[in-house]
C-alpha cells in the first residue's frame, strides 16, 4: 500500500488489509491453495472443458488461490474480495448473497471488497454482463471450499466425524450442542491445506439467501443524499482541479496567457504540458471560474476533419474496411424463393452519464493513489503508471462508484487527468471534476453502425438463405496503454494512440449478436471492421448487440410480413433452442399476443411489436413485446406497455434481475427514440441536454413487466445487457405495425416518423 493510502486508510468504511499484510498475519483463516480440475462443466459454472480437464470455475482461472477471494479473521469477521465493480447493476448485493449462501454466513456479518489493485483479484473489466458469470461463480466455489475446510478443522478440534457436523450462521454445529464459531476454528495450520478436486455446491432446494429479493446494499446512500459516488468524496486538505480541453479533436494549443488567471483568488497552480491544460484551486467554484478564464485566454489551431453528419451512413460505407466472415453455412438450396433486402443504421451515441466524470488522486514523490469510477482498476493502473513513468505497483487504483456509467465513458480520462495533476502537487488530494460540456464533447462514443441484410423465403414461408453485413469501428479503446487516455494524448511528449482492435467472436464487438440464433439452411455473416475512426469511440453498453439485434429482429418482422405469418410464430418456426422458445412463448403469453388484434389495440396509430435475442448467443435469453401509440402530427412515439421475459440461468436476486431488464429497456428506448451525437465538420456540437435529448420521466412506458423463466441449478448467465437489442427492435416493429411504414434509421423520432408516414 502506498504511503498516501495509509494516511487516508482511517477514512475507509471497510476492512483495509492488503494481501501482503494478510500473508504476514497468523490470526486468520487464509485458504491458500490451487484448485485441481473440477469434475464437470456444470459444477464449474458452465465453462466448457479444455482437453481432458475442466477449467477452474469462473474467474478462479485468473486468481487460482482462494486467499484472493475469502478471508476469515480470528474475531469471526468474514471478508470476500471481487475484482468486479458495482456500477449500479446491483452486483455487490448479488455477490454478497452468493458468498453468504455457500459459506453459511449471515449477510450482515459479511463484507465485500470490490475492485482494488492492492486487495482484490485482477478480473479485468466489469463489462459484458460477466460479473455473476465469472466472479459470482468463482466466489461461490471459493466459499464452498472454505466451508468444507472449516468443517474439517472443526471435526479435528471436536474429535467428531465431519459428516456429523454442519455449518450455519458462521458456526459449525455438532451433536449434543457442540459448536465452534468460525473465529474459534481459525488456526495458522489451515494456511496450506490443499483443496479436494471437487467441492459440492448447495442445491437450489437448500437456498436461504440466493434466489431471494434481498434489498440492494448500494441504494440507501443514493436515495438519502449520502456519500454514494466518487463525486461525493471529500478528503482532508483536498484541492479542486478543472481541465481545459481543446475545442476539437485535432486542435493544437498555440498560445495561452496565464498571468491573469494566476492572480485569481484561491489559485494554487496552473498545469500546462503540451495540449494538456488544467487549473488547481482551494475551492471548487474558484477552479471553475479559473477554468473559464483560462479557456477564454487559450488560442487553438483547428482543422475540419469530421464527415457531414447528414451523410454519416454513406461516409461509413466508404471508409476502408477489413472484412471478416464470422459465420458461413452452405447447403446448396436451389428452390424458388422471394428475396427481401434492407439497410439499417444508428448514429454515434453518448453514454450521457447523469454525473460528469470525476476522480480523486493523492501523490507522493514516487507513488499515487487514485479513486475512480473506472470499470477496470488494473488496466487503469497500467495506463496511469505509464503516463507518470511509475512502476505499476506504485499506482494504487480503488474503484468508487460514479453517478453514471454504461460502458467506457470519461472515467478513465478523468482518472488520468487527476493523476497527472496530483503528480505536480504531492501530498495534497486532487479532485478532478469534468464539466457537462466536456463529458459530452470528449467521452468515447458508442460507434455509429450500418447493417445490410438480404434473405430469401421459400414457397412455404421458411427462410432459405441469409446474408448479413455490419460496418462498425472498434468498440474497444479502453486503457491499458497511456495513449488510450486523453491526458496521454495531450501531453507534450504524447503517447501513441493504440491501434483499433477487433474483439473476437464468440462475444465480438461491432459484430456482437450479428450471427442470428435462428436455424438457417444457408447463411453468411460478414463483419466489415472500420479501423478509421472519424470521432472518438469505444464501448457503449451491449457494444454492437443493440444495433445488430435491432437490424436482425426488424428484418425478421419484415420477413414474417412477406411470408404472411405472425411474427412470434415465424420466429418459433426458425428456432430449435428450447430455452429460446420458452422465453418467446412466456413473453407472448404474458403480453396476450394472440389476442392483441381484439381488444389489445386501442385504435388507429396503436401497434404491437416483438423481438428476441440471446445476448452474445451465450448469455441470457430475453424477449420483449411492446405496445406503442404513434402521435401522427407530432411524430411522437408513446410507449404504452412493455412485457419482457428473461432466462438468466440460476437467479441470485430476482429483484436485481428485474431491475437490470427494466433498466436495459428504458436505456434502449432512449437510444432508439431520441439519442444522436451532433457534430459539424470540426467539433462535437451536442454538448448539453438540449442538444442531446434523452428519455424523460414523462416518456417512460406506462407499464413494464419482467417475468423470469426459472432455471434453478443452471449456471449463471449475464443479463445486464440482454434487453437493449430486443427493446430497440420491439419498438421499431410496433411503430411499423401502427403505421404500416418501416423505420430503419435510428433514432426513431420527430421528423423521421412524420416523413415515413407522409406528414
Amino acid at each position: 500500500m502506498t504511503a498516501a493510502s495509509k494516511r487516508l486508510a482511517a477514512r475507509k468504511d471497510d476492512v483495509n488489509v492488503s494481501r501482503r499484510a494478510v500473508l504476514r498475519g497468523t490470526g486468520a483463516l487464509i485458504i491458500s491453495f490451487a484448485l485441481p480440475p473440477l469434475a464437470s462443466a456444470r459444477q464449474a459454472g458452465g465453462l466448457e472443458p479444455v482437453g481432458a480437464a475442466a477449467r477452474l470455475p469462473g474467474s478462479l482461472g485468473r486468481a487460482p488461490f482462494l486467499d484472493a477471494w475469502i478471508r476469515i479473521d480470528a474475531d469471526g469477521t468474514v471478508t470476500a474480495f471481487t475484482g468486479k465493480a458495482e456500477l449500479g447493476q446491483g452486483v455487490k448485493t448479488a455477490l454478497t448473497q452468493v458468498v453468504s449462501e455457500e459459506l453459511e454466513v449471515p449477510l450482515d456479518r459479511l463484507k465485500l471488497v470490490t475492485a482494488d489493485t492492492e486487495r482484490t483479484p485482477d478480473e479485468g473489466y466489469t463489462a459484458g454482463s460477466h460479473s455473476l458469470q465469472d466472479s459470482g461463480t468463482a466466489l461461490r466455489h471459493a466459499a464452498a471450499q472454505a466451508r468444507e475446510i472449516l468443517i474439517l478443522e472443526a471435526a479435528r478440534k471436536l474429535r467428531t466425524p465431519p459428516d456429523r457436523l454442519k455449518a450455519a450462521n458462521a458456526t459449525v454445529l455438532g451433536p449434543n450442542g457442540a459448536r465452534l464459531t468460525y473465529g474459534e476454528i481459525v488456526a495458522p495450520n489451515l494456511l496450506h491445506v490443499q483443496a479436494r478436486p471437487v467441492t459440492p455446491l448447495k442445491g437450489p432446494a437448500r437456498f436461504t439467501v440466493m434466489d431471494r429479493a434481498i434489498p440492494r446494499i448500494d441504494i440507501p446512500a443514493k436515495v438519502t443524499g449520502g456519500a454514494a459516488y466518487v463525486q461525493d468524496m471529500r478528503l482532508p486538505g483536498m484541492l479542486h482541479a478543472r481541465v481545459v480541453r481543446p475545442p476539437s479533436y485535432r486542435a493544437q494549443l498555440t498560445t495561452v496567457d496565464m498571468t491573469s488567471v494566476e492572480r485569481m483568488p484561491g489559485i494554487v497552480t496552473i498545469v500546462r504540458d503540451g495540449n494538456f491544460l488544467a487549473v488547481v484551486a482551494e475551492r471548487e467554484f474558484q477552479a471553475i471560474q479559473a477554468m473559464r478564464s483560462l479557456a477564454a485566454a487559450a488560442r487553438w489551431q483547428e482543422r475540419p476533419t469530421l464527415p457531414k453528419q447528414s451523410e454519416l451512413s454513406a461516409a461509413l460505407l466508404k471508409l476502408p474496411a477489413e472484412d471478416f466472415t464470422i459465420f458461413e453455412k452452405r447447403a446448396g438450396v436451389t428452390a424458388p424463393a422471394t428475396s427481401l433486402a434492407a439497410t439499417y443504421s444508428r448514429p454515434y451515441l453518448a453514454h450521457a452519464s447523469i454525473g460528469p466524470s470525476c476522480a480523486v488522486a493523492l501523490a507522493d514523490k514516487d507513488s499515487v493513489t487514485l479513486w475512480s469510477h473506472t470499470q477496470g482498476v488494473y488496466p487503469d493502473r497500467q495506463a496511469i503508471a505509464e503516463l507518470l513513468g511509475l512502476a505499476p505497483e506504485k499506482v494504487h487504483c480503488i474503484h468508487v462508484e460514479g453517478s453514471g456509467c454504461y460502458g467506457h465513458n470519461g472515467a478513465d480520462d478523468a482518472a488520468a487527468d487527476a493523476a497527472l495533476v496530483a503528480s505536480r502537487l504531492p501530498g495534497r488530494p486532487i479532485r478532478m471534476q469534468w464539466m457537462r460540456e466536456q463529458e459530452f464533447a470528449w467521452e468515447p462514443f458508442g460507434p455509429a453502425m450500418v447493417a445490410r441484410v438480404r434473405a430469401s423465403l421459400d414457397p412455404s414461408g421458411q427462410i432459405r438463405d441469409w446474408d448479413y453485413g455490419v460496418w462498425s469501428n472498434t468498440h474497444a479503446t479502453r486503457p491499458g496503454p497511456a495513449g488510450s487516455t486523453l491526458a496521454g494524448q495531450h501531453v507534450e511528449h504524447a503517447f501513441p494512440i493504440p491501434p483499433p482492435r477487433v474483439l473476437p467472436q464468440p462475444e465480438g464487438g461491432g459484430d456482437r449478436n450479428a450471427i442470428p440464433l435462428y436455424s438457417l439452411p444457408q447463411a453468411k455473416v460478414v463483419h466489415h471492421f472500420l479501423p478509421t475512426m472519424p470521432v472518438r469511440v469505444s464501448a457503449l453498453r451491449s457494444l454492437g448487440a443493440h444495433m445488430n439485434v435491432f437490424a436482425i429482429e426488424s428484418f425478421m418482422d419484415e420477413l414474417a410480413l412477406g411470408a404472411g405469418a405472425d411474427p412470434v410464430e415465424f420466429r418459433l418456426r426458425h428456432l430449435q433452442d428450447p430455452r429460446a422458445r420458452d422465453v418467446i412463448t412466456t413473453t407472448a403469453e404474458r403480453f396476450g399476443w394472440a389476442g392483441r388484434r381484439h381488444g389489445g389495440r386501442k385504435g388507429p396509430g396503436t401497434g404491437c411489436g416483438f423481438a428476441f435475442a440471446r445476448y452474445k448467443n451465450l448469455a441470457a435469453y430475453c424477449a420483449v413485446a411492446m405496445q406503442v401509440a404513434v402521435q401522427y402530427e407530432a411524430g411522437r412515439i408513446r410507449i404504452e406497455r412493455v412485457v419482457a421475459a428473461v432466462d438468466t440461468g440460476q437467479v441470485v436476486n430476482p429483484d436485481g434481475v428485474r431491475n437490470q431488464i427494466e433498466g436495459a429497456i428504458l436505456q434502449s428506448l432512449s437510444w432508439t427514440l431520441y439519442e444522436k451525437v451532433g457534430f459539424d465538420d470540426t467539433r462535437i456540437t451536442s454538448v448539453d441536454w438540449s442538444k442531446y435529448p434523452i428519455l424523460r420521466f414523462d416518456a417512460v412506458p406506462d407499464s413494464v413487466e419482467v417475468h423470469i423463466v426459472d432455471r434453478a441449478g443452471e449456471p449463471f448467465l449475464g443479463c445486464g445487457e440482454a434487453g437493449q437489442g430486443p427493446a430497440a427492435a420491439a419498438v421499431a416493429n410496433a411503430i411499423a405495425d401502427a403505421t404500416g411504414k418501416r423505420l430503419r434509421d435510428l433514432p426513431l423520432f420527430g421528423a423521421g416518423v412524420k416523413a415515413a408516414i407522409g406528414i
